[in-house]
C-alpha cells in the first residue's frame, strides 16, 4: 500500500527526517510514536504532499507520488485529518460533509449516511454551526470527513490530543470499526490506544526510525514503550 524509501526532509537549513524508509500494507493499521520533535508530523504532511522532499521516495500502490500536490493525492484516495481539529466553523456540520461529498464526487445522501453511521449521534448535530461542536465532536466530524469518497489511504495526526477519555473511547471504537474498510498511518501518544489498534508500529527518534514493532506482545508492553514518548 505505502512504501517509502531513503526520506530526507528539512525545514529550510534545518533536516528533520534522516533516510527514512517503511512500509505499511494494505488493510494495516500502522501508528507512529515518538517524542515532540521527533519529526511524527513532518512525515505525514511528506507523505500527502504539504512537504517536499530533499531525497528518497514515496511509492502509494506501486505509483511514485512524491512532489504530487494534496489535490491530486485526494484524487487518489489519500486523506488527511491534521491534529489542529481545523472545520468550517462557520458551517452546518451538514454543510462540513456536503463540501467534502462535493470534492470527491460522492453523493451528498451517501456521504451523509456514511459520516452518520460511524458515529449516530451526529444526525443530532447536523444544522448545528461545526464551530460550535466539542473537541471531541470536530474529530469525529474530521475522521467522518475523511471517509467521502472511499479512501483507500488514511492519515490521521494525533486523534486523541486533548479529549476526556470517554471521547477518547469512542474514537477508538470509530477506528476499530475502519479497520476492514481503510489503510490508515496514525500518529498517536496513548499508547492504550496503540495497543488496541496497532497492527504495526514505527517509532520516531531524531528524525530516523528508530524501531519497527510488528510482534502484537512487543506492541502491548507499554511500558517499554513509554521510554520513547
Amino acid at each position: 500500500m505505502l512504501e517509502i524509501k531513503n526520506l530526507d526532509v528539512a525545514y529550510g537549513h534545518a533536516k528533520v527526517l534522516h533516510d527514512v524508509s517503511l512500509d505499511v500494507g494494505k488493510g494495516e493499521m500502522a501508528f507512529f510514536i515518538g517524542r515532540n520533535g521527533a519529526g511524527k508530523t513532518t512525515l505525514l504532511k511528506t507523505i500527502i504532499g504539504l512537504l517536499k522532499p530533499q531525497r528518497g521516495c514515496i511509492v502509494y500502490q506501486g505509483q511514485e507520488i512524491s512532489g504530487l500536490s494534496p489535490e491530486n493525492l485526494y484524487l487518489k484516495g489519500l486523506r488527511y485529518v491534521a491534529q489542529e481539529k481545523k472545520v468550517f466553523g462557520n458551517l452546518t456540520v451538514q454543510e462540513n460533509i456536503e463540501i467534502a461529498a462535493f470534492a470527491s464526487g460522492e453523493p451528498m445522501d451517501d456521504a451523509l449516511d456514511k459520516v452518520t453511521s460511524i458515529y449516530p449521534k451526529l444526525k443530532d448535530f447536523l444544522k448545528t454551526k461545526a464551530g460550535q461542536l466539542s473537541g471531541g465532536q470536530r474529530q469525529i466530524l474530521l475522521v467522518g470527513r475523511a471517509l467521502v469518497g472511499g479512501p483507500k489511504l488514511l492519515l490521521v495526526d494525533e486523534p486523541t490530543q486533548g479529549l476526556a477519555a470517554i471521547v477518547i473511547e469512542e474514537i477508538v471504537n470509530i477506528l476499530s470499526g475502519l479497520k476492514d474498510r481503510v489503510s490508515a498511518v496514525i500518529v498517536e501518544q496513548n499508547l492504550a490506544m496503540v495497543n488496541r489498534l496497532a497492527d504495526r508500529l514505527f517509532i520516531l527518534k531524531e528524525g530516523k526510525v528508530a524501531r519497527e514493532v510488528v510482534d502484537k506482545s512487543e506492541i502491548s508492553d507499554t511500558k517499554e514503550l513509554e521510554e520513547y514518548l
